[in-house]
């Protein structure tokens, strides 16, 4: 019998058989906007690989907001930045997070096994990058990407098109959805909190998280706490409270008791001191949760913007704080004598290596770190689920069935 073209989700395939197409959600340039309407279901052909390249059957995908970003066109085509590169698709196939088996793999790929059970970690790179055969920090080479996001055949498809050394072992005790909604932010939230020595998490150091509900956020208070640190949660709404106390915060902060957010006053104006009274009551709020006047000696962001000028104030003499996304906006204006009088550091991070992701991986094998998985969508929900997150409506970390039939599966 001849191989069938495409399978339909869900149908039984042989292990190993790749059809030559598949169901994906993909963006097209004259849909850009609002993600719910962008992301619509197609039929694309199934990716060649390259050597060293692995095709995952998509049990699950995670969804993420830099696929919010690029159904928007903003701030970056995706589409189009591919093309000036030479890539000939006018779509975009997205999806940074995935659970899956191993399907087929490249013809110098011998460290991972078809028929594995994986996730997928999103750091992406030329495997000939001269940064990278010197052994270096493959997140700083010039031909890193984001997996699903700069890249096509994500794992809004059928079948995803990876590198070898993103795959992952999937935690067994996790069901699909939840072992595919974790991996970007999870590997994202350690990079920051561990890959910037000597301001990585010790024993009792305060750690202060914006955004404490969401996907990132809910890792980071659970790394902090896993690794001895104190968790201190900023959050957007009461409701939000208790699941992060329940994560492990220490204490909970909501924004909305303060109004001093924004762009930072000219320190030479009367709003400055208003600007300055709403940051040093801030900066109480956290004392009162520690129970003593110790300062967070990181602080996790990623609004920018509107946060960044206040926590740059309440960071400790020494510490750092790091910052991974600019979700507020990305102009800031900061007070430099803070800065570099109390010799604090301000740290751009992103995506995570290999390491990192496996070191981050082991904590939520180990049971250290949950997911944080908050709600799972079909396939054909995809855009939906988008939309949730643009407009800021879902808590934790978010999944969409892919070829997984129901909730609940993959455990074993």
């Amino acid at each position: 019998m001849a191989m069938k073209e495409i399978f339909d989700l869900g149908e039984e395939i042989p292990l190993g058989q790749v059809p030559k197409k598949m169901h994906a959600f993909a963006l097209r340039q004259d849909r850009f906007g609002e993600p719910i309407d962008a992301w619509k279901r197609e039929i694309i052909d199934v990716p060649e690989l390259g050597a060293k390249d692995v095709l995952v059957y998509v049990m699950a995908t995670g969804i993420n907001y830099n696929n919010v970003w690029a159904a928007r066109g903003y701030p970056v085509d995706v589409i189009a930045d591919r093309q000036k590169k030479g890539e000939p698709e006018d779509f975009h196939a997205g999806g940074s997070d995935a659970s899956g088996i191993v399907w087929a793999v490249g013809t110098d790929v011998n460290d991972v096994k078809i028929g594995a059970e994986v996730v997928v970690h999103s750091g992406w790179w030329d495997p000939n990058d001269p940064w990278v055969l010197s052994g270096k920090d493959p997140m700083l080479a010039s031909s890193t990407k984001i997996w699903g996001y700069q890249t096509n055949y994500g794992s809004y498809c059928q079948f995803a098109k990876a590198q070898s050394h993103q795959i992952k072992q999937k935690p067994k005790h996790l069901t699909w959805e939840a072992s595919a909604s974790y991996m970007l932010c999870a590997s994202t939230a350690y990079r920051q909190l561990m890959g910037w020595s000597p301001n990585v998490v010790e024993k009792d150091d305060v750690v202060l998280i914006w955004g404490a509900a969401g996907g990132l956020g809910a890792m980071a208070i659970q790394i902090v706490a896993a690794l001895g640190g104190k968790p201190v949660a900023v959050v957007s709404s009461e409701e939000k409270r208790q699941y992060c106390l329940d994560l492990g915060a220490v204490g909970v902060i909501n924004r909305n008791d303060f109004d001093h957010w924004g762009v930072m006053p000219d320190t030479t104006s009367s709003e400055w001191k208003t600007w300055m009274t709403g940051a040093r009551a801030f900066g109480k709020a956290i004392w009162d949760i520690i129970g003593e006047r110790k300062n967070p000696r990181i602080v996790f962001e990623h609004p920018g913007e509107a946060t960044l000028p206040t926590s740059c104030f309440v960071c400790d003499t020494g510490g750092m704080v790091v910052i991974c996304a600019g979700t507020s906006g990305f102009n800031v204006s900061l007070d430099l004598r803070y800065l570099w009088f109390m010799q604090k550091r301000l740290q751009g991070s992103h995506l995570a290596n290999d390491e990192q992701a496996e070191a981050v991986n082991q904590l939520v094998i180990d049971g250290k770190v949950d997911p944080g998985h908050s709600d799972t969508f079909s396939f054909d929900e995809i855009g939906l689920a988008h939309q949730r997150m643009h407009e800021n409506k879902h808590m934790g970390n978010m999944a969409c069935l892919v070829n997984a039939t129901e909730k609940g599966l993959g455990i074993s």
